[in-house]
């Protein structure tokens, strides 16, 4: 079997999307805007995010948050990960991060990861978020398995990834980094949605392409 790279660059994700439904517009992370940049390395400093969340490569100032997005770029371009900036459809404002991740084209599989910056929590934003994220994948990507994981404990993505038809199937033990550690492992809950699947999805309207 081919690796990963070889397969997704066969398999090349359509021209960057922008997805319209929900009171919201999904759109690319930009690493030359300064706004974009603040909101990842804002994103990505929460304590909230941190609980739940150690990334391989921290990020913790304004520099490491700009290559940080560059590189998001590339992943992009060569269909491996496409990474949402999250924002309101009236105001622009960013509200948070939709990433759909690990794309193989073979097995048509990927995981999907949000995370909502502070001011932004209460409006259902990840939700509305993964339900537009959800459908593009099924219907533009063609994919046939969705993927969600977050640490033991995590009611609120729990409850997100319930309310957009991703079931609970197991505990993956010792999946994930523990908060702060990369040499201490804790247990992920795993949820995962297929095309196939016929479970009530959240009252929002498909996600369309933006002009």
């Amino acid at each position: 079997m081919a690796p990963i790279h070889e397969r997704s660059l066969a398999h090349p994700v359509p021209e960057f999307p922008e997805l319209l439904g929900n009171g919201l517009r999904l759109r690319q992370w930009r690493a030359d805007s300064d706004t974009d940049v603040d909101a990842w390395l804002r994103g990505l400093t929460d304590p909230d995010f941190r609980r739940w969340n150690t990334p391989m490569k921290p990020v913790t100032d304004l520099d490491s948050a700009r290559d940080s997005l560059g590189t998001r770029s590339g992943t992009a371009a060569d269909g491996t990960r496409v990474s949402f900036c999250v924002t309101d459809s009236a105001s622009g404002a960013i509200l948070g991060h939709l990433g759909v991740n690990d794309i193989d084209p073979f097995i048509r599989v990927a995981r999907v990861g949000y995370w909502v910056l502070p001011e932004a929590r209460g409006g259902r934003v990840a939700t509305r978020a993964l339900a537009l994220g959800t459908r593009w994948v099924f219907d533009v990507l063609g994919l046939n398995r969705l993927e969600l994981g977050h640490a033991v404990g995590h009611g609120a993505s729990c409850r997100v990834a319930e309310h957009c038809g991703f079931r609970y199937e197991g505990t993956l033990r010792g999946a994930m980094f523990e908060e702060g550690r990369q040499d201490v492992f804790r247990d992920v809950h795993l949820h995962g949605r297929i095309a196939q699947d016929k479970d009530p999805e959240p009252d929002f309207p498909t996600a369309t392409a933006a002009p």
